[in-house]
C-alpha cells in the first residue's frame, strides 16, 4: 500500500497545477509591457484572476479519520438516493457539491481509505448543474476501500472545465480531508457511500468546504 505522495506547492497558497497558467500570463504581460503598460494591464489581470482561481488554503486534517467530509468547496445541490453499478454495485446515498468559478477547486479525501478502483472517461463540457452531467460529461471516478465499507467519489467536468487532475492511483491511502487533485474551470464533485450505511448531514443549498465540513456519519 503506497502512501499518497504530499505536494510542496514553490508558491504558498497556489496550488501547482496553476503555475503553467500563471508563468504564461506573466511572460505575457512583460511582452506586452515593452509596447504598452496599458495593454499589459489585460493580461496582468487575467493572470490574477488565475491565481485567485488556483488558490490552495492549508487546511488541517479532520481529527475523525472514518469522518465522511466534503470533498470539494461548493454549494450541495442534490443529497438523493441512486443506484450505483460501478463500485457500489447497490443503492447508495449521494451528496453532490457544485463549484463555481468563485470556489477554490481542490478535491480532498471524502474519508480515509485506499484506492480499489480508478476510471478516467471522456465525454462532454456540458453545464456541471445539468441533470445529466454525471452521465454525459468528461469525469473520474475514485473508488475506495474504507474500514466502514466502500465509498465512490466522482470528480466531473463542468461547461467551463476542461480538465480533471487525480494525483490517486490504485493502492494507494489517503487519509480524510487530503488534497488529491482539482478540476479546472467549475465543476462538479459526488461523494457517494451504500445506502443504509451512512445518513447525510447536509441539505441542499447548504455551503460546503473541502476536507472540513461533515457531509455524512456513518450508523
Amino acid at each position: 500500500m503506497r502512501r499518497l505522495a504530499k505536494q510542496r506547492p514553490l508558491i504558498p497558497g497556489v496550488a501547482p497545477e496553476g503555475y503553467p497558467v500563471i508563468a504564461g500570463g506573466l511572460a505575457l504581460t512583460a511582452l506586452m509591457a515593452r509596447y504598452s503598460r496599458r495593454l499589459a494591464s489585460v493580461p496582468l489581470g487575467l493572470t490574477a484572476a488565475s491565481a485567485l482561481f488556483f488558490r490552495d488554503p492549508r487546511r488541517g486534517l479532520p481529527i475523525d479519520d472514518s469522518s465522511i467530509v466534503a470533498a470539494a468547496d461548493g454549494l450541495v445541490t442534490r443529497v438523493d438516493t441512486i443506484d450505483e453499478p460501478r463500485f457500489i454495485k447497490g443503492p447508495a446515498l449521494r451528496v453532490v457539491t457544485f463549484l463555481s468559478l468563485f470556489d477554490v477547486h481542490i478535491n480532498r479525501m471524502p474519508v480515509a481509505g485506499t484506492v480499489r478502483y480508478t476510471e478516467h472517461l471522456a465525454g462532454e463540457f456540458r453545464a456541471a448543474w445539468d441533470a445529466e452531467a454525471d452521465e454525459v460529461n468528461e469525469r473520474n471516478y475514485i473508488g475506495l476501500e474504507t474500514q466502514h465499507g466502500p465509498v465512490l467519489m466522482i470528480q466531473i467536468a463542468g461547461l467551463v472545465a476542461r480538465r480533471i487532475v487525480c494525483h490517486l492511483d490504485k493502492g494507494d491511502f489517503a487519509r480524510a480531508g487530503e488534497r488529491i487533485g482539482m478540476i479546472k474551470f467549475g465543476s462538479r464533485t459526488d461523494v457517494i457511500v451504500p445506502a443504509g450505511l451512512a445518513r447525510s448531514l447536509v441539505v441542499p443549498g447548504e455551503r460546503v468546504v473541502a476536507g472540513m465540513t461533515l457531509v455524512g456519519e456513518w450508523l
